[in-house]
């Protein structure tokens, strides 16, 4: 205690010598302190630094108040938790350079602890109200402060001011009440931007949402009305204010500018009445007006008609439906409980056709479950929606220029404003027969059916006339042989090669021409006649792919068209031969990259985050979007190629299987693929399904970021695979030591971890636990937060001695081979 007081009589010598530099001026040096009763004014006066007793409080708080207002307004307290309770209060900058307020009993009672190094750090207390920590050299701007008040506000925000977020360090800027006017401790009434993919502002009562604005609309918010001025005040609102919004990448928030600088003005949340307010000083009158506040009315509550309730001051009672919707309990909605909401007339059928309705001048709904991407247009956005049956309604994220912007919803919507001037259109999903699509469907499909029945008959007529031209020994197509090729006709409508064009294409499937070698046999380059360049690949005779699988093939391939798909040109079945004719990939395949240490270096992050989107949107094809469900079975790195930029196509459709109608999972007891991708549930049990893919889409996630194999993976301390390995440093909170380290000096750290954690989802145990293609398609492109995965199948390389389980150190084995499974019997 004594050493306390002996520090304190120091100080305050220096603060009388240094007087003239406490009293009266905008800046402290290292050197210099404020004590209880000096103060920092900013260089044109307009607000004042000092200790202040709040009310009818003794306590003693450092703050910022308007410097020429009477009646001490504050617009921001330091130490609003921890009050000094006697007038030894001292503000000075401390030796690392941090600001920091002391007190004789307790101590250090507040800090600014800022995390940026300082050499010559002062304080200023600048003219717009903020307090800053910054280099003495440096005048500096809001980047280049060590520390700012404006970032941790009190009750009140002030022009200019920003309330919301800074992505970069995750700082969130809220306001939050005075407990009560005597206490400027934070009440439970608070404001701030939530944080979701359509990002909006609140209003918080505790942890309840107590108002919202509705998200930004590029304008305006969707729920702001036209403004009525205050009686007291001449100006109009628009003509003092002037409101920006920003949602970048780096950060998400709101301020408000004043047009008129004579003007002052300020927000503040008040505790009592549960109110944010706008104050406007008037000079003549010397007193604060309120110009607004929020909520004003019934409407401005918070989600008081329940979903798909619509709330309209001018109505009585003030919920009302939608058009198309009814009380989901007439008998509470008639004794005015209005939270049970509304549903519709008639249910969503998804399957057969649902449409959009319109509704014009609304405050857009709860954002809480939304989605959002910024580069599509209107169109676009209602396709995004209609193909996903939990997309509830949709909008234009910027309704300048004619809109922009795509925003949908998912799940009920709730807090949906009428507004009689402002908000925004909203098209939400509706039965057919509401919106009158049911009609146009029915013409659609009774056009359709004629155009089928044409299209038939032209088919069989054109049939007939090929058929009677052979009879009359009709022409060969060039390089085709019809008394080759015996079979592949039927099944396929590709071109049909002759062996004689493709070999001397291959140079006679000379060693030169060879690309590799893949499971059931060598691939070879080759040039046709026209100078087309081909990939052909030929089946090896004792390979365990014969005439369905290679059939399978070909008629699969056939009716596939993505541009994440190979494309095959045609194929050959002449006596024991076999043959693919692929379109040729100048890259060669995944594998050849990845797993070298000097290619490797040819794919970035950007290149290796372009093949990972494009290999899940080519399974979404296949999986969902294809005429049939198609699962792989075989997908692996050597099955991926790369064309002349780059881009990443599916090949090798020979172990594939296809389901029609509903189907979505099959068994089998010949297990066929490769060893290292292959499910849990599939290598054991030949159960296999889509979520199959998803696992071996998981593999090559993982091995594309860590530039190493599933399988050959080791390390001298544990039996992991590459699997194993990744699942210990997430747990570790370790994700970004699997990446290559080549990739460091690329990489977007964030997209990286968020990839590892996609990878390590989709390689979950159990299949129900992996997400779905079409959701890892969403879940690469966007920044929405992701599920923590559970522990995933095959995380040892290999067992001890002492286990006995065969298949399981089958299937962790070691080997740096990739082993295709011809014959596997499940257990």
């Amino acid at each position: 205690m004594d050493v306390l007081w002996a520090f304190f009589i120091i100080n305050t010598i220096v603060l009388v010598f240094f007087s003239g530099f406490s009293h009266g001026v905008d800046m402290l040096t290292s050197s210099q302190s404020l004590t209880d009763g000096g103060n920092l004014v900013s260089k044109e006066g307009k607000f004042q630094l000092g200790f202040f007793s709040p009310g009818s409080s003794k306590n003693r708080y450092l703050g910022i108040w308007y410097k020429n207002i009477p009646g001490q307004t504050v617009v921001w307290v330091a130490n609003r938790r921890n009050p000094i309770n006697d007038g030894s209060g001292l503000l000075k900058i401390n030796s690392t350079g941090n600001l920091v307020l002391l007190s004789q009993r307790k101590g250090v009672v507040w800090s600014s602890n800022s995390t940026k190094e300082a050499r010559n750090p002062v304080v200023q207390l600048l003219d717009s109200g903020n307090l800053v920590l910054r280099e003495a050299e440096q005048d500096g701007n809001s980047e280049s402060y060590l520390w700012q008040s404006f970032d941790y506000p009190a009750d009140t925000l002030l022009p200019e001011m920003k309330l919301g977020w800074d992505l970069r360090t995750g700082l969130d800027r809220r306001l939050s009440a005075w407990t009560s006017s005597d206490d400027p401790s934070p009440g439970d009434f608070t404001t701030g931007i939530a944080l979701y993919n359509y990002p909006d502002p609140y209003g918080w009562k505790g942890s309840n949402k107590y108002f919202r604005a509705g998200p930004w609309n590029g304008l305006r918010y969707s729920g702001a009305r036209k403004l009525r001025p205050s009686p007291n005040f001449q100006h109009n609102f628009q003509l003092v204010f002037q409101f920006n919004f920003v949602w970048n990448e780096e950060e998400v928030y709101n301020m408000f500018y004043l047009k008129n600088k004579s003007v002052i003005a300020r927000y503040t949340l008040n505790q009592t009445n549960y109110q944010g307010q706008h104050y406007i000083w008037n000079e003549e009158n010397s007193t604060w007006l309120l110009y607004l506040f929020t909520p004003r009315d019934f409407c401005d509550y918070y989600g008081h008609c329940g979903a798909y309730g619509s709330c309209d001051n001018s109505e009585s009672p003030p919920c009302q439906c939608l058009k198309g919707f009814k009380p989901k309990s007439p008998l509470y909605w008639d004794s005015l409980d209005l939270t049970q909401g509304c549903e519709r007339n008639k249910p969503l059928n998804c399957v057969k056709g649902d449409g959009f309705i319109k509704f014009g001048g609304l405050k857009l709904p709860d954002t809480t479950n939304s989605w959002v991407n910024k580069s599509m247009n209107l169109k676009e956005c209602r396709a995004k929606c209609l193909q996903n049956c939990s997309c509830m309604a949709y909008t234009n994220t910027d309704i300048r220029g004619g809109g922009s912007g795509c925003a949908i919803w998912f799940g009920d919507l709730i807090d949906i404003t009428q507004l009689k001037s402002g908000g925004q259109d909203l098209y939400i999903r509706m039965s057919a027969s509401e919106t009158g699509a049911e009609g146009e469907t029915k013409i659609k499909i009774a056009v359709a059916i004629v155009i089928f029945i044409v299209i038939c008959l032209l088919l069989v007529s054109y049939y007939l006339w090929r058929r009677h031209a052979r009879l009359k020994g009709g022409k060969e197509n060039h390089g085709v042989n019809d008394r080759s090729n015996e079979g592949a006709e039927k099944d396929s409508e590709l071109q049909l090669f002759n062996l004689a064009l493709i070999a001397k294409a291959t140079n006679d499937f000379s060693t030169g021409n060879k690309l590799g070698e893949g499971g059931f046999g060598p691939v070879y380059r080759g040039t046709l006649e026209d100078g087309q360049e081909i990939a052909v690949k030929r089946l090896s005779r004792s390979s365990g792919q014969g005439s369905n699988e290679f059939k399978n093939e070909v008629a699969l391939i056939a009716k596939l068209q993505h541009r994440n798909l190979v494309k095959l040109l045609g194929c050959c079945m002449q006596g024991e031969e076999r043959m693919l004719v692929y379109e040729y990939m100048p890259n060669k395949s995944l594998d050849f990259f990845i797993f070298d240490k000097t290619r490797s270096k040819l794919l970035d992050w950007s290149k290796r985050y372009h093949i990972i989107c494009g290999i899940a949107r080519g399974l979404v094809y296949l999986h969902h979007d294809s005429r049939l469900r198609i699962i792989h079975r075989d997908l692996k790195t050597s099955n991926i190629l790369l064309d002349s930029e780059m881009s990443p196509k599916i090949s090798d459709f020979g172990l594939a299987r296809t389901f029609g109608g509903d189907q979505t999972e099959g068994n089998t007891s010949r297990v066929v693929g490769t060893y290292g991708y292959m499910a849990p549930e599939y290598a054991f049990d030949g159960q296999f399904s889509v979520k199959s893919d998803v696992f071996s889409f998981g593999i090559l996630v993982l091995e594309i970021i860590s530039g190493m194999k599933n399988r050959g993976f080791s390390q001298t301390s544990q039996s992991l695979n590459l699997i194993g390995h990744a699942w210990r440093l997430w747990k570790e909170g370790r994700p970004l030591d699997l990446m290559d380290s080549f990739l460091q000096e690329s990489s977007a750290l964030s997209e990286v971890v968020r990839c590892i954690q996609i990878g390590l989802l989709c390689v979950q145990y159990y299949p129900e636990d992996r997400p779905n293609m079409s959701s890892v398609v969403v879940m690469l492109g966007s920044e929405n937060a992701l599920s923590q995965p559970k522990e995933p199948g095959f995380l040892m390389n290999k067992r001890s001695h002492d286990q006995t389980d065969s298949s399981s150190s089958m299937f962790g084995s070691s080997s740096t081979n990739d082993i295709t499974i011809s014959q596997l019997e499940a257990r």
